[in-house]
């Protein structure tokens, strides 16, 4: 199915997505109105965020990393 996007930033937007993607335009496009809403995937992170140890606890260095990785991959 052919997609045309007729506004010039959303264009730039989706053309981004697919590139780095390595996806359609159409699968770039439904895969975005499948999405879980922003307030739960926020709430999720939040949740993550308060959970996290304090600055300075034992052995946080180690965990930080492990944490912003998993947060990369997760794609928040």
């Amino acid at each position: 199915m052919a997609v045309h996007i007729k506004d010039d930033s959303a264009s730039t937007v989706v053309r981004k997505r697919t590139a780095t993607r390595k996806i359609s335009t159409s699968e770039a496009v439904s895969a975005d109105k499948r999405a879980e809403p922003i307030d739960r995937r926020l709430a999720e992170l939040h949740a993550t965020i308060r959970s996290a140890r304090l600055p300075g606890e034992q052995g946080q260095a180690a965990d930080d990393k492990a944490f912003f990785d998993e947060q990369w991959e997760r794609g928040l």
